[in-house]
């Protein structure tokens, strides 16, 4: 009996925890406060508020503060309590502010003229005194900190839409509209370009670095996430594809090997990242079908000589060949190359793939709203998430094994949902990536 293969495999959720409301517009950022039942947010409403939970286990606002233009994005340090917002406004600024210790009050310390548009990501660097931003003005701009001069700009084809920073090697990693993600050496007053990923087909939404394993995953409106392994310096890739929407936000937790990312429609899923995986194939160019040779319509030639109508070309997923509908009648999900819903598979690879090839390696949940930015504090298992709707969620992370505090880890993890538990392993995909060079130190149909 032939197995039912589902898109989305499971479709519980985590556990909400607190619902925060009180924003007039879109929530852009929301950070978890490390060892406090705090939660920071900002606003295209033009407002930073702090929230502390209150004894009712409802959360307040302990800080609400007015900036002059929409909050576009925001990058809190937590030791040095130091909380650095991307603004909206004509002459674009980076605004520093800092907390008091007890989460009261907030005193604005520093403005810095990073950008002449949208900023849309920043980080700062505390080892360097420095704060990274992109903006809509297609440039990435780094600034002391110290003196608040900026110390250096570059710029792209497209507008820079996220960013990541390795604080050890001062490497930016950049992702653009244009789907590439650009690798930067920062220096002050100079950097150099190391190189440029390319692999998405829609713009870049989130990235994340994790230093210690050297990979880089990103997410974008192409549905897809894709694994860098930067590490490796082989240009090693793989393609996570899971996603119905354009991916907004993701993290790596490096102690369990998983992968968290979230998409628009509020799809959150979740990646066992420590299992083997394959590259998917490059897909190959032929002029007729590779499976019965038959000619594609644009092979004028050998329509006329056979006589026969031109077929149109497909690519199937597994072996990468080009071939016509009739030999690629087929669909399956295959997840050791990343793919969690059914594709494309001509019917020679159809038949090699067993029951057993399509077990799901992610789990998906459903967090019932727009998810524009999310957090995580894997030490106390929260997530929180906020967007468009205007709520803030705080949730109970779903991630976190019961092993994890006693140091061990295992390929098997379990997921808490509302009164059920279920079980996942592990997963993999490869992407198309060309011209991807390591740092030392398109298809017609769907």
């Amino acid at each position: 009996m032939a197995a039912e293969i589902h898109s989305r495999p499971q479709t519980a959720r985590p556990v909400l925890l607190n619902k925060i409301e009180g924003h007039s517009d879109a929530v852009n950022a929301a950070v978890l406060i490390p060892k406090e039942d705090g939660v920071i947010t900002v606003s295209e409403d033009r407002t930073i508020r702090v929230w502390l939970k209150r004894d009712s286990g409802q959360y307040w606002p302990s800080i609400y503060h007015t900036v002059s233009s929409p909050c576009s994005c925001m990058s809190y340090h937590h030791d040095s309590r130091r909380i650095f917002i991307g603004q909206d406004n004509g002459a674009v600024v980076v605004s520093e502010f800092l907390i008091s210790e007890d989460f009261n009050k907030m005193n604005h310390v520093k403005t810095y003229p990073a950008h002449q548009n949208r900023v849309s990501d920043m980080i700062f660097s505390l080892e360097s005194e420095w704060v990274v931003s992109t903006g809509h003005d297609k440039s990435v701009s780094w600034m002391c900190t110290q003196s608040g001069s900026m110390l250096g700009r570059h710029y792209f084809t497209a507008w820079a839409s996220c960013l990541q920073y390795d604080h050890e090697t001062q490497h930016a990693f950049v992702g653009d509209y244009s789907g590439q993600i650009t690798l930067l050496k920062l220096e002050k007053q100079t950097y150099s370009t190391i190189t440029t990923l390319k692999g998405h087909e829609g713009s870049v939404g989130a990235l994340w670095w994790d230093p210690i394993q050297r990979l880089l995953f990103s997410g974008a409106s192409d549905h897809s996430v894709i694994m860098w392994d930067i590490g490796g310096r082989k240009g090693r890739t793989l393609l996570l594809q899971g996603h119905h929407e354009r991916v907004q936000a993701l993290r790596y937790l490096q102690l369990t090997r998983q992968l968290v990312t979230c998409s628009a429609d509020g799809g959150i899923a979740v990646w066992n990242m420590d299992t083997q995986r394959e590259e998917a194939p490059q897909w190959l160019d032929s002029d007729s079908c590779q499976k019965c040779e038959q000619p594609f319509f644009w092979n004028i030639k050998q329509m006329w000589d056979t006589k026969t109508l031109g077929l149109r070309q497909h690519h199937c997923r597994k072996c990468g060949k080009a071939v016509c509908g009739k030999c690629s009648s087929k669909r399956s999900t295959f997840p050791v190359m990343g793919f969690e819903f059914p594709v494309r598979i001509c019917d020679a690879c159809f038949e090699t793939i067993k029951e057993e090839d399509r077990t799901p390696l992610a789990t998906f949940h459903e967090g019932k709203h727009n998810i524009a930015h999310m957090d995580m504090d894997p030490s106390r298992g929260l997530m929180v998430t906020c967007g468009s709707d205007r709520i803030v969620k705080v949730n109970n992370s779903p991630l976190i094994p019961d092993n994890l505090y006693s140091g061990e880890t295992s390929n098997v993890v379990w997921f808490r949902d509302s009164g059920t538990e279920t079980k996942t392993g592990g997963r993999a995909g490869g992407s198309r990536a060309e011209d991807v060079e390591v740092l030392s130190g398109s298809d017609e149909d769907g």
